[in-house]
């Protein structure tokens, strides 16, 4: 009895203590991302569609590499030392930022942030996922959610507050002492959860992996993910509305603020009614983000109400989509089917973003705004159709005995 408190117990801290080193990560990231694309764009001049094939290259890397590092830690068995690794390159690249002069400066250092994204994310998710129980994961993520949010929020406030004091270029730099911060949570109060080896071939564990209803759910993922833009594009409407370039990391603010508020309360309805069904909220509440940009007049309140709504949809999807991927896995391919996950999602993203970026210089912003709005309401409907095929088939506990076997 005792020792199955303390695996609790040991359990439970993991999950907090990963929720905290993302959260000071974030600090690190969202002081740098809340400047980011209006530093691109006024000070480094950089076009649009140029900072859209960024992100969106930058964020495909992060998922190629999310694949890579998921099945490097289920063949070695170890997460901790790849999850350290990613979050060693992050930190070390980020300030670097304070020094570009050019497009093609800025392109690689936010190559190599989101190469250290991408080592860190499906090992540690695979690591979070191992450490609770599988009724529980809903709630385990949705913490870590508001955990990694909150950092979000106090970035983007420590960015309004330095930018006047020390320049852009001086929050970059500033940006490295949370992300310190970070790496030692990781190095001393994260135990590993050490899985089996896997002795198969890479790619045989990808074979295994897509089987069952999980291609299904990644197919939902892709259409939904192909019109999903970066948050960048909240920012540069927000300028575009007339906000202050001083206050432009407070539209970022109330997004994180939203994004936070949203991370637990998600994960528990997603545990209390059906993963599933709570994401066809998330994919509704970013249908509704389309509309408002389309619709609503061009003035500095209306950019604030869009990125209340971005903060909706975020909380919700970016919490159940990662509570949903252990239910279709074998639990010790969870690397690697959270690598699989990544990557469908990031070269989705790729497009996404340069698709929206292109429309929006060429066709303008309701053009841009359309599209994405035409195919996150097919992703809902496709959602929908899932959530009706899988009613009978998928339950926790059916899922939690197959993921065992």
């Amino acid at each position: 009895m005792t020792s199955q408190a303390s695996k609790d117990s040991d359990s439970s801290r993991n999950v907090v203590s990963l929720g905290f080193v993302s959260l000071f990560t974030d600090v690190s990231s969202e002081m740098t991302f809340g400047v980011l694309p209006t530093f691109f764009y006024e000070q480094l001049g950089i076009p649009r569609a140029l900072i859209g094939v960024i992100e969106g290259i930058a964020e495909a890397t992060s998922y190629i590499f999310r694949m890579l590092s998921g099945l490097i830690s289920d063949r070695i068995g170890k997460r901790k030392v790849v999850v350290f690794a990613g979050y060693a390159l992050s930190s070390a690249v980020k300030p670097l930022f304070a020094f570009t002069s050019t497009w093609f400066d800025a392109l690689t250092i936010r190559f190599g942030d989101r190469v250290g994204k991408g080592v860190r994310t499906s090992p540690r998710d695979a690591l979070l996922a191992s450490s609770i129980s599988e009724r529980h994961l809903g709630r385990a993520f949705g913490l870590h959610r508001t955990l990694d949010q909150s950092g979000a929020v106090i970035g983007p406030l420590l960015a309004l507050l330095l930018v006047p004091l020390i320049t852009v270029r001086g929050v970059f730099l500033a940006s490295f002492i949370p992300g310190l911060v970070a790496l030692l949570i990781l190095v001393f109060f994260v135990k590993e959860r050490a899985g089996r080896p896997q002795g198969v071939k890479l790619l045989g564990n990808i074979g295994q992996v897509l089987r069952g209803q999980f291609p299904m759910l990644l197919a939902v993922v892709s259409l939904f993910s192909i019109g999903a833009f970066d948050f960048s594009f909240i920012l540069l409407a927000a300028r575009d509305w007339r906000v202050p370039e001083a206050l432009v990391p407070g539209v970022y603010l109330a997004l994180n603020v939203t994004h936070a508020a949203l991370g637990m309360p998600a994960g528990a309805t997603a545990d209390r009614i059906g993963r599933e069904r709570t994401l066809v909220f998330g994919y509704l509440a970013f249908v509704a983000t389309s509309l408002a940009l389309i619709v609503l007049d061009a003035n500095p309140f209306n950019a604030f109400i869009v990125a209340l709504a971005y903060g909706v949809y975020q909380g919700i999807v970016e919490t159940v989509q990662r509570a949903l991927v252990p239910r279709y896995a074998p639990e010790d391919l969870r690397g690697t089917a959270y690598g699989v996950y990544y990557l469908t999602v990031g070269l989705s993203f790729l497009v996404a973003n340069f698709v929206v970026g292109f429309l929006w210089d060429t066709a303008g912003r309701q053009a841009a705004f359309t599209y994405s709005l035409v195919t996150s309401i097919a992703a809902m409907l496709a959602l929908l159709l899932f959530v009706a095929a899988t009613r009978k088939t998928t339950s926790p506990g059916r899922a939690e005995a197959a993921s065992r076997r």
